[in-house]
């Protein structure tokens, strides 16, 4: 697992083209050849968006924000009296259908086996793209308040570890991403009500789109919303199963299109595409660490 060790900031020349490849993996093969053609389909980082009643256009180009702006953090597990080293842990989920938590990274954070565990890997603030490092968090220790068990944004797809609670900060998430592939449909739920449900195209036969349970690990706006992205991409916590290759490791993400005739069919890299109107609506509810569930 990779962490991020060596964090590119957001607006030089080279996080611009980082970002422009990640989403380049997760589309089709007319769309990676234009974006990667055009300078102005290269997206900036995660920038938080008003909730106002009309949909306005996402931003163009603008620095990328903290995370914990987005959401208001909440209080870390309460402290509870030290067990002894290597306790075995019984977890107590702290995720259901209509609240959920994020973790994001202080500023370094190394996730375990288990707690008191051996250390697996090191987490730095940003991630490879400059911004927060961000856990899916599944629930707590039961034995020790002191470490939350998390999803991690790293190959294997769904792999989890243990992260002390003090190095990252909690807030709590109240909406939920499911992706019904065989359907070709996309449906955002808020405290648990359905908001968004839209018609999306997934990915091809040789390059589908995975299953599983995952998270939003960062959100993306291109600085031309009618380029191939759309106005904007959730970036999921989960990677192509075959374009293990591919920069960044292949990652997925749900975004929007400038060919909407091709919705409904299974046409891309992996990635999730659905119409741009829908996109708009879905990224300014979609905070990071939303659960993403993908069923075939």
């Amino acid at each position: 697992m990779k962490g991020g060790r060596h964090p590119i900031r957001t607006g030089g020349p080279m996080a611009l083209f980082v970002l422009a490849a990640v989403l380049v993996a997760g589309c089709s093969a007319f769309e990676a050849k234009r974006s990667v053609a055009a300078a102005p389909y290269y997206p900036r980082a995660e920038a938080p968006i008003s909730t106002a009643s009309v949909a306005p256009r996402p931003p163009a180009a603008q620095p990328a924000r903290k995370t914990n702006e987005v959401a208001k953090p909440v209080a870390a597990t309460p402290k509870q009296p030290r067990t002894a080293p290597g306790c075995t842990a019984v977890v107590q989920p702290l995720r259901t259908r209509a609240l959920a938590f994020a973790a994001v990274v202080r500023t370094r954070a190394r996730v375990h086996a288990s707690p008191n565990g051996r250390s697996l890997a090191r987490y730095d603030r940003l991630n490879a793209n400059g911004v927060p490092m961000i856990f899916g968090v599944l629930g707590r220790a039961d034995c020790d308040g002191r470490w939350l068990r998390v999803q991690l944004p790293s190959r294997p797809n769904g792999v989890r570890a243990w992260v002390r609670a003090r190095d990252v900060q909690l807030i709590r998430v109240r909406t939920r991403i499911e992706v019904d592939l065989s359907a070709r449909r996309v449906t955002l739920y808020r405290k648990g009500r359905e908001l968004i449900s839209t018609r999306a195209a997934i990915g091809a036969t040789d390059t589908p789109t995975p299953t599983g349970s995952y998270y939003v690990n960062q959100r993306l706006v291109p600085s031309n919303p009618s380029g191939p992205y759309g106005p904007g991409a959730i970036g999921v916590s989960a990677f192509s199963p075959v374009l293990q290759d591919w920069i960044q490791g292949g990652p997925i993400a749900i975004h929007g299109t400038n060919q909407p005739h091709l919705l409904g069919g299974a046409v891309s890299h992996g990635c999730v595409r659905i119409h741009n109107d829908a996109l708009v609506r879905m990224f300014r509810l979609a905070l990071a660490g939303t659960p993403v569930v993908i069923r075939a």
